[in-house]
């Protein structure tokens, strides 16, 4: 417990979350996959665990989590545990239809990767913050 509050207190911290933000559990399906959706409905995502899923495997075999922007236009990115990548180019547009919401002001803590969604878009990262990216309307940066 000591240590599941100092990583999110140290998380917090770094992705400069306010005083306010909620952190949220989000349920893995019977796949291993978790899946949540922004409240807009325009950013969806799907986490899978290290070693991929019986019908799923990342490239480099896991974790990822790879999320769809609808709206302006069609985009897709994927951030494993060494890169994030937009691919602008999505052959299988599938976003957003998850139960789970990652409510503005929450964050979740999910198989190495934090995600904090507010009004204005989604940010995710690796937990040392190495790579990741920032998700909205206006705009993707993947670092």
């Amino acid at each position: 417990m000591f240590r599941s509050f100092m990583l999110g207190a140290a998380l917090a911290a770094g992705l400069a979350l306010p005083a306010a933000a909620a952190e949220v559990e989000l349920e893995a399906a019977e796949s291993g996959q978790i899946e949540f959706v922004m409240p807009s409905g325009n950013i969806g995502c799907i986490v899978t665990p290290e070693g991929g899923t019986d019908v799923y495997e990342p490239e480099d075999g896991g974790p990822e989590i790879m999320c769809d922007r609808v709206e302006p236009d069609y985009v897709r990115v994927v951030l494993g545990t060494d890169t994030a990548e937009e691919l602008d180019e999505v052959g299988d547009s599938s976003c957003c239809g998850a139960e789970q919401v990652l409510h503005y002001g929450e964050w979740a803590s999910v198989e190495g990767f934090v995600c904090y969604s507010k009004r204005t878009g989604l940010t995710c990262t690796t937990e040392d913050e190495a790579h990741g990216f920032q998700m909205a309307r206006s705009g993707i940066e993947t670092w």
